[in-house]
């Protein structure tokens, strides 16, 4: 049994998909169902004894303690995070609350079930923290890459959380003995992502008719890692990574945001056809405020020690993902709630812009 935190969010949805399609060790997934965590991700998991779905907070230190106590998990793999940038720069508090309070309540919550468990309980259990490379800042263009040994550079209230979380769970395993792993991602994308995201942001509005904007030049570069890739890495790291160790996991996909935007744009020329190039929609609007310029991941330590590397190219990451949205567009429907017509508006609309 293993404890899943953010279970119905974009990864984590994916990975309990994954992990249950992967063999029948029982999940234990506990979700707030905010705005971006949606149980239509988890639908067709409905009757399976295996997915035992648990609404609540992670802040909640009663809740926490009893699910450990009950179900006796052998490790928590902890999603649960407010992840989006603008997000955090229009309304910062909540993503202190989750990020840095739930990460506490966790591990402290886990600290004390361990106290609870046999010499091979204790040796077996794993905590693992799914971070991002954003912690680590912005690159110039000459810079190598992110490593593990990167310092910590934040640049955004959200990225500053996850930060002061990484910071944290480090701090359980060096005082606390507590065994701990951590992987930092780059940008992921695929099945099951929340519209307000680049990539589905671009398709849903390719295909309703409206502008996609993009931020400023276009020019940000990121490394960009399919959903699935990414699960794979977890379930290595939680199952050989070392207690104490930090792996970043990327894609070795580094694109500019407008390269991206015209890669999908091209994809839905070919699957979807309009009746004039989807490129034609792109509009560039004002950049956000501190707006990284360059994220780029090293992730040889992870294909040195644990033997893992993406399977996935951009390319056939990119096309599962465009058709993946094509053949769900009532997943897509539903999700585009009031809330998040409020977003877009509050987001977007206020940024001057032209098109392309």
């Amino acid at each position: 049994m293993i404890l899943v935190t953010g279970g119905a969010g974009f990864i984590g949805s994916n990975f309990v998909l994954d992990w249950l399609a992967s063999g029948d060790e029982p999940v234990v997934n506990l979700d707030k169902l905010t705005y971006a965590g949606n149980p239509d991700n988890l639908a067709s998991l409905a009757g399976d004894r295996r997915h035992i779905f648990v609404h609540g907070d992670i802040v909640d230190r009663a809740l926490v303690a009893s699910l450990l106590e009950q179900h006796r998990p052998r490790a928590i793999v902890h999603f649960a995070a407010e992840s989006h940038v603008d997000r955090s720069i229009h309304g910062p508090g909540d993503f202190i609350r989750t990020n840095i309070d739930g990460t506490f309540n966790l591990l402290e919550a886990a600290r004390a079930y361990l106290s609870t468990r046999d010499v091979a309980g204790k040796a077996s259990f794993r905590f693992l923290h799914v971070s991002t490379d954003e912690v680590f800042g912005t690159l110039s263009p000459t810079d190598p890459p992110f490593s593990e040994t990167t310092p910590v550079a934040p640049n955004s209230p959200y990225s500053a959380s996850k930060a002061a979380s990484d910071h944290l769970v480090r701090a359980w395993h060096h005082t606390y003995g507590l065994p701990v792993v951590t992987g930092n991602c780059s940008n992921n994308y695929g099945p099951l992502q929340f519209p307000e995201k680049l990539i589905p942001l671009m398709i849903a509005n390719a295909l309703a008719g409206k502008p996609l904007p993009v931020y400023g030049d276009g020019q940000q570069v990121r490394d960009w890692l399919y959903v699935g890739d990414h699960c794979a890495a977890l379930r290595r790291v939680l199952d050989a990574g070392r207690p104490g160790e930090t792996y970043n996991i990327g894609g070795w996909n580094e694109k500019a945001n407008l390269d991206v935007v015209h890669t999908l744009c091209d994809l839905l020329d070919e699957l979807k056809p309009a009746a004039a190039s989807y490129r034609e929609q792109i509009a560039f609007v004002t950049d956000r405020p501190g707006h990284d310029r360059r994220y780029a991941i090293d992730a040889r330590k992870i294909e040195r020690e644990l033997g893992w590397r993406p399977a996935e190219t951009f390319d056939t990451g990119m096309r599962k993902t465009v058709q993946w949205y094509l053949d769900h567009q009532d997943w897509v429907r539903k999700v585009q709630s009031g809330e998040y017509q409020q977003w877009i508006n509050t987001n977007y609309d206020a940024r001057e812009g032209s098109p392309a």
